[in-house]
Order: structure tokens, then C-alpha cells, then sequence
């Protein structure tokens, strides 16, 4: 790349700051030319992307955990989508390498189970980076909180197969999730579930890499996580999927902990105390070393959860399992005879409808009644009084 600048142009018009943003009158640096900076070209601002500029912003709609979502509508073919701006609160040389694992675990997943990215936007500066992905109505935990009860089993059985199918797909092909929760499952006014926030997704082998444990939403993090455990399988999102499956039957979060030894006790009370005959190398994590857990030794899954028959509590047994390597997959789920046993899971396109709270644009500013001058008053009296 060369600029063709003359060294006075230079010495008038100086490189800025490598660090500060690029914006339309940013500069480029010559490799060819010994670092002589150049302007940008006024059609090649954007690059290959469209501008965020041509997307109108309707209202934000959450926060993922590597950025703000917006609902907005492209302007070009007035689809409404779902624009989520890329996190850059520390960065200053490019793109946060957690955005690009997203975009290129999302580039890997076509699925109707998850959520689709349809392009990447950029603003004028390096922090205005924008994924647009399809919009759904509607996230689990907002029609949870809303909910005067919880769905039906067969409405449970409908959204959780959906779920099933989606991580089937993602663990056949070295994709864990990392941050399964009711607020990351979307749901469209058909009834059709996705997958959605892979901002803590990690592409995963054999022998697996370490990866930082404390990610996972406290309330659905599994207990190898919160016990140090440096790799991580499939089986995460497993135990995270049994505790969306118990918040949807009973209408409410199975495991609410507000710490992580909180979060061990509460874990130790529905299921026993873990111990090395039925996860071996338990008693090697690391947390153990800073303290013991107690000693419950009962399951007390089946006064949980009464209203389930046999096939269901075996289902979610299978999915809290101590050890990850014995903890249910994706597979034996969706083959699990708790699927096909009444009440049979219902159609997506008759899952009831609910209020669009994620639509909610803010209601313009009330207008105050104009007050009349008393001056004009009297000059629309005068006027009528000189008209008769």
C-alpha cells in the first residue's frame, strides 16, 4: 500500500495517535511507503460492511454478555432485526477476540434452533462494531416473569426438545456454550425456540484446553465449574439445560444461589454430597482444598418435583449426575422415553402467545397544552369587533 504523500504534507498534516479511533477523516499507515500515513479513501470508510447508519435503532432489548442488543429496522428492505453491539470497553487495537469467537462460532451454525447471523456492521470508529442476527419476540425469562403459571409439560416438553436439538447440533460439532440460561433461549411468535448470546462460546478438542471456570451464570453453573475443575466438556451445558428444565416445570430458577458456596450447598441439598466412588478424581479439584463440603447424603429430587412421573425424574437424574462423563449428552435426551410418554410435547405453532415486551418502544414525552397569550385573545377580539 503506498500514499504518494509528500513529505511536507507530512510534516503539516501528522499521523494521529495509533490508539485513538478511525473515523471518516482517520489515516491509514503506508507499509510500503516507511509508515507514511495516508487517508482513508471517502468509499472505503466502512470496508466491505454495510454502515450501521443504513439500521434505525427502535429499542434496546437487553444485554448479552459481550454486548447491548437493539431491536432496529434495516432501512434498505424494512425487516426488524436484532442488532447487538460488540463490547470494547478495553480495546484499542481492533476487534476483542471474544467478538470474533462469536462471529466465527455463529458463521459455523445454521440451525433453526439458534440464533442466525445474518452480517456484521461498523460504525466510523474502531468501537462501533455490530452484529445483526434475526429477531425473536420474545426471551424465556421475560415470559417467565410474566407468567401468572408455568407452562404445561407439553408446552415444557416442546421448548426443551427445541433446546435439545440445537445442542445436539453444536456438540457434533465441538461448539459448548458456556452460558445456557432462560434469557439466552429466544422464542418467536411461531413457537420456534434459538439458542442466542455464544459471547462465552468456546470451540473445544480432544485433549480438552483449559478455559476460565467462573463464566457460566452462577445459577446454572455445574459443579465441576464451581469446584476449579480447568477443562471443560459438553457436559456443562448438560447441567445447565437440567436447571432450564427444572425453571420451566416449576415456573420459577431450580438452583438461586447467591454465591458459589451458596450455590454447592443448594446442590449438596437436592442431590447428596458428591463423593469419589461416583465422580472419581473428585476429591482432586481444587476448591477442595480450601474447604469441605457437607455431608448430605440423600436425593431429594423426587419430593422436588411430585407432579413428574418416573421418566421424567430419570431424565433429570440423568442430567445432574455428578460426573461429566456419565452426565446425559444431547443424543440420549432427545431419545429419552420422557419424550415420547404423555403428555406428548405440543406443536410449536400452538404455544400460547404472549404480550411483545421486548417491542417496547418508549412512549413519546406527553405535549402540554398550548397556553394562549392573553394579548392574542384581545387582538381576536378587537378584529371581530371592527368586523361587525
Amino acid at each position: 500500500m503506498s500514499s504518494g504523500t509528500k513529505s511536507n504534507d507530512v510534516e503539516s498534516n501528522p499521523a494521529p495517535d495509533p490508539q485513538a479511533p478511525i473515523t471518516r477523516k482517520g489515516f491509514l499507515i503506508s507499509l510500503k511507503n516507511s509508515g507514511t500515513p495516508m487517508p482513508i479513501p471517502e468509499q472505503n470508510v466502512y470496508g466491505r460492511c454495510r454502515p450501521v447508519s443504513e439500521f434505525e435503532k427502535l429499542n434496546r432489548v437487553g444485554e448479552g454478555s459481550y454486548g447491548i442488543v437493539y431491536r432496529a429496522r434495516d432501512t434498505r428492505n424494512g425487516e426488524i432485526v436484532a442488532l447487538k453491539r460488540v463490547r470494547m470497553d478495553q480495546e484499542k487495537d481492533g476487534l476483542p477476540v471474544s467478538g470474533l469467537r462469536e462471529i466465527m462460532i455463529l458463521k459455523r451454525c445454521q440451525h433453526e434452533n439458534i440464533v442466525r447471523l445474518r452480517e456484521v456492521v461498523v460504525g466510523k470508529s474502531l468501537d462501533s462494531i455490530f452484529l445483526v442476527m434475526d429477531f425473536c419476540e420474545q426471551d424465556l425469562a421475560s415470559v417467565l416473569d410474566n407468567m401468572s403459571k408455568p407452562f404445561t409439560e407439553s408446552e415444557v416438553k416442546c421448548i426443551t426438545l427445541q433446546v435439545l436439538r440445537a445442542l445436539k447440533y453444536m456438540h457434533a460439532r465441538y461448539i459448548i456454550h458456556r452460558d445456557l440460561k432462560v434469557s439466552n433461549l429466544l422464542m418467536t411468535d411461531k413457537g420456534c425456540i434459538k439458542v442466542a448470546d455464544f459471547g462465552l462460546a468456546r470451540l473445544y478438542g480432544k485433549p480438552a484446553k483449559p478455559m476460565t471456570p467462573q463464566m457460566v451464570t452462577l445459577w446454572y453453573r455445574a459443579p465441576e465449574l464451581l469446584l476449579g475443575a480447568r477443562t471443560h466438556t459438553t457436559a456443562v451445558d448438560m447441567w445447565a439445560f437440567g436447571c432450564i428444565l427444572g425453571e420451566l416445570l416449576t415456573g420459577k430458577p431450580l438452583l438461586p444461589g447467591n454465591s458459589e458456596i451458596a450455590q454447592l450447598d443448594m446442590i449438596i441439598d437436592l442431590f447428596g454430597a458428591p463423593s469419589e466412588s461416583i465422580w472419581p478424581g473428585y476429591l482432586e479439584l481444587p476448591a477442595l482444598q480450601n474447604f469441605t463440603l457437607s455431608q448430605q447424603p440423600y436425593n431429594n429430587l423426587k419430593t422436588k418435583f411430585q407432579m413428574l412421573g418416573q421418566a421424567g425424574r430419570s431424565l433429570l437424574n440423568l442430567l445432574f449426575l455428578y460426573n461429566p462423563s456419565t452426565r446425559a449428552t444431547a443424543a440420549e435426551c432427545l431419545n429419552n422415553k420422557y419424550f415420547t410418554e404423555p403428555p406428548q410435547p405440543c406443536d410449536p405453532r400452538m404455544m400460547p402467545t404472549f404480550p411483545q415486551h421486548r417491542n417496547n418502544v418508549a412512549p413519546p414525552p406527553a405535549q402540554q397544552p398550548t397556553e394562549i397569550p392573553i394579548s392574542h385573545l384581545l387582538d381576536v377580539f378587537i378584529k371581530r369587533q371592527r368586523l361587525e
